[in-house]
């Protein structure tokens, strides 16, 4: 199963959080690396991965290309923090 995302993903705290520290370990990236892939900085991402703050649209268009660049990985961690808003 494939998930289209028509608009830049919305996920609530603390699920984006989560999303984030998964995308991020499954890479193989450090908050670091990960910060620099997206042009943010390493707080930034320490903030997202620990709830403090969420990021803005433009951010979660990039995270959502890194996650579908990723393929069936990608889309199981879709599934994993969306499945459980949509159908909640």
């Amino acid at each position: 199963m494939t998930l289209k995302i028509k608009k830049p993903l919305t996920i609530n705290q603390p699920e984006v959080g989560k999303l984030i520290r998964e995308l991020r370990l499954s890479i193989g990236l450090t908050q670091e690396q990960f910060a620099a892939e997206l042009g943010v900085t390493y707080s930034t991402i320490n903030r997202w991965e620990n709830g403090h703050t969420k990021p803005l649209p433009m951010a979660m268009k990039q995270i959502e290309a890194m996650l579908h660049s990723l393929g069936a990985k990608g889309q199981d961690l879709l599934a994993k923090y969306l499945l459980p808003l949509v159908l909640g």
